[in-house]
């Protein structure tokens, strides 16, 4: 059991991670989220909670954990999936719509605006990272994410 409770620690801080790039992408680059984008922030800061409970607890909590968090992947890998197609029919667009009105009235949001607040367009191209558009790197590790705490949940005990 100590194996996964070190892959449910990395992928906690993999997923914080993720969203620390996002921060910088936002901050430093200027490149502002859309509504799409910070409900995969959303999913990602989810899956690392749910990820560092579950480790500290015992066997069979945490795989039951894993199992939560890998439907917090299979929500984020949506979302994902929707920003991709977006973004792949320019015509198609998130825009200004009651999504991102709703998701910026949540306390998150409120209380904290650099981390939660969309200001952006899903269908704005950028220029994409190691050959990647974005929502499209969350979709993979969303992908591995998922791949990695099923394995978690179902393996069988040593």
């Amino acid at each position: 059991m100590k194996t996964s409770k070190l892959v449910l620690i990395a992928v906690a801080l993999v997923s914080l991670s993720l969203v620390g790039f996002a921060l910088y992408l936002q901050h430093v680059k200027q490149m502002q989220p859309c509504p799409l984008c910070i409900i995969q922030r959303y999913a990602f800061i989810g899956v690392a909670l749910i990820c560092l409970v579950a480790a500290f607890l015992p066997a069979t909590a945490a795989r039951i954990g894993a199992g939560l968090a890998a439907l917090g992947t299979l929500y984020g890998g949506y979302t994902a999936i929707e920003h991709v197609w977006i973004i792949a029919h320019p015509g198609a667009s998130c825009g200004i719509d009651p999504l991102e009105t709703a998701l910026n009235k949540i306390p998150t949001a409120e209380l904290m605006p650099w981390l939660f607040k969309a200001d952006g367009l899903c269908s704005d191209a950028v220029d994409p990272v190691l050959g990647l558009q974005i929502p499209q790197w969350s979709l993979l590790w969303f992908a591995l994410f998922a791949v990695i705490l099923l394995w978690v949940a179902f393996k069988r005990r040593a």
